[in-house]
């Protein structure tokens, strides 16, 4: 029997995300010099990056 084609194929590779999780974020804020360790604690209200 064969598999149904929606199940897709096996080695498609992961598609890019357009969305960044909070570490991810942090990790992107940290390299573009706007985040200080001790200053900013805040879970919400963190700027919006450029996803690369």
């Amino acid at each position: 029997m064969s598999r149904h084609q929606s199940y897709g194929k096996a080695n498609t590779g992961m598609k890019k995300r357009n969305v960044l999780k909070r570490f991810e974020r942090v990790d992107v804020l940290k390299k573009l010099g706007k985040w200080e360790e001790g200053k900013n604690t805040k879970v919400t209200g963190l700027p919006k990056t450029p996803a690369s």
